[in-house]
């Protein structure tokens, strides 16, 4: 292996993890202040950041005529909408639930595609949907209320929507993605989502202090998840064919489950071992020889 494909492997693999990561992140950053306020402070650490970087992230930008509607909708699905989701979410599942729940993605982009942009699927990939939505339905009805997930059915439903709204943004970023780069949709995402955020974290109570690792939390989805991730990532993708790096997408409910297990606490029951296995066999049977979405387009799930 080339030294170059290797450190773009390397790259790939160590931004799986931070973006598994960032659910457990999420989790402990929510259950100790609003989810409006971390989601807000996220997205505002995030567009600062990019605002430093932007002298190099214009040579991205090529702006048409008319695409203010499509920038504009691209963020109002992800972060937006996906983030409403999401941190409901979160105070009702396990981080590790919520994870596995991303596994559907692909298969729910696919069917997307199919409908809206005539994509053609064979069987062998909606019987692999078939096959993922019932392991998210069997984990959903076997849990049990924990600490964790007091109320699985409905944070698993509340996951289920963010991953709708991620289908959403996916589909525009796709249209956008031949005149701007990763970083540019991405750093668009933070400023809008600030914006939209700062309304309801005003109207949030906020704490009178801190948690150092709430603090470390937020920092670190702002940081190292919304730049870290997306430019190992796009690094990568400077180096390996889209197949590729699409195949390492799969690890991210993997490491969330790890991570949840190691620093939450989280522990799955035998039917719901068997309900991911369910998963992972239908995101396998659902896996195509070409991709719906270009390899520069960012993932859809940021966590």
């Amino acid at each position: 292996m080339e030294k170059n494909n290797l450190r773009a492997h390397l790259a790939l693999l160590v931004a799986m993890i931070v973006w598994g990561s960032s659910f457990i992140a999420l989790k402990t950053a929510v259950t100790a202040m609003s989810p409006m306020i971390v989601v807000f402070l996220r997205m505002t650490i995030g567009a600062v950041a990019f605002l430093v970087v932007w002298p190099w992230l214009r040579h991205g930008l090529r702006y048409q005529q008319g695409d203010w509607k499509y920038l504009i909708g691209m963020a109002l699905f992800e972060p937006c909408l996906y983030f409403l989701f999401e941190v409901q979410a979160l105070q009702y599942t396990s981080a590790g639930q919520a994870g596995m729940i991303t596994a559907l993605l692909p298969l729910l982009v696919a069917a997307t595609a199919f409908y809206f942009l005539k994509e053609r699927n064979t069987l062998r990939q909606w019987s692999g949907l078939i096959i993922a939505v019932l392991g998210v339905i069997v984990m959903t009805v076997t849990s049990q209320s924990t600490d964790q997930a007091p109320n699985a059915l409905l944070g698993n439903a509340l996951e289920v929507c963010a991953m709708m709204a991620a289908v959403g943004y996916i589909m525009l970023a796709k249209h956008l993605i031949h005149r701007y780069s990763a970083f540019v949709l991405t750093a668009t995402q933070q400023f809008v989502g600030a914006l939209f955020f700062l309304p309801m974290a005003a109207q949030a109570d906020w704490p009178s202090e801190l948690p150092m690792i709430v603090f470390g939390s937020v920092i670190y989805l702002g940081l190292v998840v919304s730049i870290g991730a997306y430019g190992l990532y796009n690094y990568s993708l400077a180096q390996l064919n889209a197949s590729t790096a699409a195949g390492y997408t799969n690890l991210l409910p993997v490491f969330t489950l790890m991570f949840s297990m190691l620093l939450l606490g989280e522990r799955m029951q035998r039917l719901q071992w068997l309900a991911i296995g369910l998963v992972f066999v239908g995101v396998f049977l659902s896996q195509k020889t070409t991709r719906v979405v270009p390899k520069d387009v960012p993932p859809g799930v940021t966590g």
